[in-house]
């Protein structure tokens, strides 16, 4: 079975695969490194004997776990049964608190995406903002999982957050109500005859709501949609089944996405599948919306509707996150979320790091908060211990997307004028207007 966590509460989520609990052999220790196991033990028993206080075995233990995985890469982990909680809550069920998704950043609680329509993203918390204080109190360098259970809480109690903003001179105070967040991650708007469907997580049966949301398009234009634009902007990434699924319905053939590591059982391709009804939009002209904040799962997608040729790929490049980890049960409520293979796109390339260069760069410019958050944007390459991609990225190519480009200049004013409160969307939609029948569309496709 495969399915990702989304783990808001330890890390980027990530598609991962499940596989039994690790046999007796594969547990073995190699006798070669049986000496420096021995030192390991040597300060385990120097710590129970002589520290300054009694400490406890499971706390000695998983900080040993912890401090091995942190060494590999930001994506392995350890997870305790609070972690194997949050996994159940967070893919198929609800929870109260204020709706983010959020990491340590060395020391630091850092947004990486509210969740659409929560108290966060109500509140006007961003991804990329820091979270400094929760009700006064300082969070810098606690643990994670303690700012994550502060801010979770009973349904209609508030928390202040103190928050930094990359961009602005004074960190500022925002009150939140706190309500049970229900995982929603399909939502269809109508731009004229535009379908505008946004996916916000990769949670159970995303694919599924997003053919019930083209179905719903199609109703309210009478079977008339002229465009589609697919928004995965700020996703975080989930289900790998569910991101092969919505691909799916797009594609009438080829590989959706492929994944390799070090042994051949880590090595799989995932197709479209050649006996369903094919694209579900044929003929309809469609544009992905990315950003910095698309990440895995998102990835997969725009990269193989990128590749297939299927859709125009629009907005920021995308975080790069393209590691497959596989969760390890070690008992019944605990285990090892492991790096296990790297995936590829269908034209083989390897997201990670690099992420999904769009077809077509547009800068947030609906406010100057978002742009400049933007220039100072935050994805897998900046993180400590990353997986490096095999082939080597320029660190100029990797900043490309933060030069201003003098095209997309608008006053204030004038984005007030026009009511354009998401420049990239309003882009893609009017991109897509000014196409129709679609030829010059049909032709970027078709390179």
């Amino acid at each position: 079975m495969k399915f990702a966590p989304l783990l808001r509460a330890t890390a980027l989520v990530t598609a991962v695969a499940l596989i039994p609990v690790a046999t007796t052999g594969l547990a073995a220790v190699d006798a070669k490194s049986g000496p420096e196991f021995g030192k390991l033990m040597a300060v385990y028993e120097r710590i129970k004997s002589s520290y300054v206080e009694p400490v406890d075995d499971d706390k000695l233990l998983k900080g040993a776990i912890d401090g091995m995985l942190a060494t590999l890469d930001p994506h392995s982990a350890y997870l305790d049964a609070r972690d194997f909680e949050n996994l159940r809550t967070q893919t198929e069920g609800s929870y109260g608190g204020l709706g983010l998704s959020v990491t340590m950043d060395d020391g630091a609680v850092k947004v990486i995406a509210p969740t659409k329509g929560s108290p966060a993203d109500l509140a006007g918390i961003k991804a990329g903002d820091f979270i400094t204080h929760l009700d006064g109190k300082l969070i810098y360098g606690g643990s994670l999982d303690e700012a994550v259970d502060q801010m979770r809480g009973v349904p209609g109690t508030q928390i202040k957050l103190s928050v930094f903003r990359p961009g602005r001179d004074e960190p500022f105070d925002v009150t939140i109500t706190r309500k049970i967040i229900e995982l929603k991650p399909v939502e269809l708007a109508m731009k004229g005859s535009v379908a505008v469907i946004s996916v916000s997580s990769f949670s159970a049966d995303v694919g599924a709501s997003v053919q019930r949301a083209w179905n719903e398009a199609k109703v309210k234009t009478g079977g008339k949609v002229t465009g589609l634009v697919l928004d995965l902007r700020g996703n975080p990434g989930g289900l790998l089944d569910e991101a092969v699924a919505l691909s799916d319905l797009f594609l009438d053939k080829g590989t959706i996405v492929s994944q390799r590591g070090r042994y051949a059982r880590d090595t799989e391709v995932y197709p479209a599948e050649i006996d369903t009804k094919g694209d579900i939009a044929k003929g309809v002209p469609m544009i992905v919306l990315i950003d910095e904040g698309s990440a895995s799962a998102s990835e997969i997608v725009a990269g193989a509707l990128q590749d297939q040729h299927r859709a125009v790929v629009m907005g920021q490049r995308s975080f790069g996150k393209g590691s497959v980890q596989t969760l390890i049960p070690l008992t019944r409520d605990t285990a090892v979320k492991l790096t296990t293979a790297r995936y590829y796109t269908p034209s083989g390339r390897s997201v990670q790091e690099g992420g999904i260069d769009p077809d077509i760069t547009v800068p947030q410019i609906s406010h100057p908060d978002l742009r400049k958050r933007q220039l100072r944007s935050y994805r897998e390459s900046d993180l400590r211990g990353h997986l490096i991609n095999e082939i080597k990225l320029e660190d100029k190519d990797l900043e490309k997307d933060k030069i201003e480009d003098p095209r997309f200049k608008m006053t204030p004013e004038e984005l007030k004028a026009k009511d354009i409160k998401d420049f990239q969307l309003y882009y893609a939609v009017q991109t897509l207007n000014r196409t129709q029948p679609s030829a010059a569309l049909a032709a970027k496709m078709k390179r």
